[in-house]
């Protein structure tokens, strides 16, 4: 999730008998809701360095514990600093050390499982592994999370006395729109086969859909060895999209391309006969995804390969000129299309990266970015 929504989170948790452990516990639970995304003093050495390190180990097992306690250490030396000059008001007193670590790594581990269930993801269990991991039930921004938490918050501030109702009634508004988009998900992904319609190849390997897990796990093989005979299905997701949490993005991974289709689950049409809908229900935006020599080529330079274990679904496309120089590019499939529909003008993508060879096989560009 976004910033703001973590530290509206964090404001909301101070409103529960988390924030209310002693002196200090507020201010605990407002930084640690915040402390994974130190990261981002990564990205003085440039946007690989932030993408390589960007929801990596603070956002591990070592990350929340670590965190946790330099968390708690800073808020307690600073109520020390604080009290030695403004000693507490009688009968308020100070939360020990071990209850700011406890709340303070509570806040982190949330921070953690808040990002999980987004189409952005985290990497679990780095360093000791460096894949990703998502649900793909939320945007990176949630418009009705951040609605539900600040007015909670702003109704507890002028209604004290009913201040822990509203807190109460915000947690279950919240649960509530994650359980909402968690059943949109899986409606998406049960009709977007019909969606794409018959052209949609079968799958390269199938598997029982009861051993599916709920949770996507990338980088895989960026490409076969040896390409099909035939185009074939990789995977089919369902990205959600930022105003309203019935309208998803349905990729369809082939072997040989990418295929965009938005679906809004409250069309009418969904219910209709097959035989009955407009030919244009099956249109979808198609990315083409060529792995030639020049790109496998490319994808061995510093910053394509920390592009491809970031990028869950990474398009290539690769020119080569009468010269005999190459570009590649790839785009993030995730990323692609206009921001409210694929009709709609395309939004810049930061997440492409493009790699340059000179004709004698020299590489003279690789950049992240447009």
């Amino acid at each position: 999730m976004d910033n703001l929504t973590h530290t509206l989170f964090g404001a909301t948790l101070a409103r529960t008998p988390l924030g209310r452990a002693g002196r200090g516990t507020t201010a605990a639970l407002l930084i640690a809701s915040n402390a994974p995304d130190i990261d981002i003093v990564a990205a003085a050495r440039g946007s690989a360095s932030y993408l390589h390190w960007h929801r990596g180990p603070t956002h591990g097992t070592l990350g929340v514990v670590g965190l946790g306690l330099l968390t708690a250490a800073l808020v307690w030396l600073g109520r020390r600093a604080i009290d030695l000059r403004r000693p507490p008001p009688p009968g308020e007193e100070n939360a020990s050390f071990a209850m700011l670590a406890s709340v303070s790594t509570i806040a982190v581990l949330l921070h953690v499982l808040m990002d999980l269930p987004t189409s952005y993801g985290t990497r679990l269990l780095s360093p000791f592994d460096w894949h990703w991991y998502a649900m793909d039930w939320l945007p990176i921004i949630d418009i009705f999370l951040l609605v539900i938490l600040v007015t909670g918050l702003v109704i507890g501030r002028l209604a004290p006395e009913s201040r822990r109702r509203v807190t109460l009634l915000a947690l279950v508004l919240m649960a509530g729109d994650y359980g909402l988009r968690a059943t949109a998900h899986h409606q998406a992904l049960e009709i977007a086969p019909r969606l794409f319609g018959p052209l949609l190849p079968a799958r390269c390997d199938p598997a029982p859909a009861a051993t599916l897990s709920p949770i996507d796990v990338w980088p895989r093989a960026q490409a076969p060895a040896a390409a099909p005979a035939r185009p074939c299905l990789v995977e089919i997701a369902a990205m959600p999209t930022f105003l309203s949490p019935f309208r998803w993005r349905l990729v369809a991974h082939l072997s040989d391309a990418y295929e965009l289709h938005d679906v809004d689950l409250l069309d009418r049409r969904l219910g209709e006969p097959e035989s009955t809908r407009d030919v244009f229900w099956r249109l979808s935006v198609r990315y083409p995804d060529h792995w030639t020599p020049p790109v496998f080529r490319a994808a061995a330079t510093p910053v394509a390969r920390v592009f491809l274990g970031f990028s869950r679904f990474p398009a290539a496309r690769a020119f080569v000129d009468p010269t005999g120089a190459a570009t590649v590019r790839w785009n993030d499939m995730r990323f692609a299309g206009g921001l409210f529909s694929l009709a709609s003008p395309r939004r810049p993508d930061p997440f492409t990266v493009t790699v340059r060879f000179a004709p004698d096989g020299s590489i003279v560009q690789q950049q992240m970015g447009r």
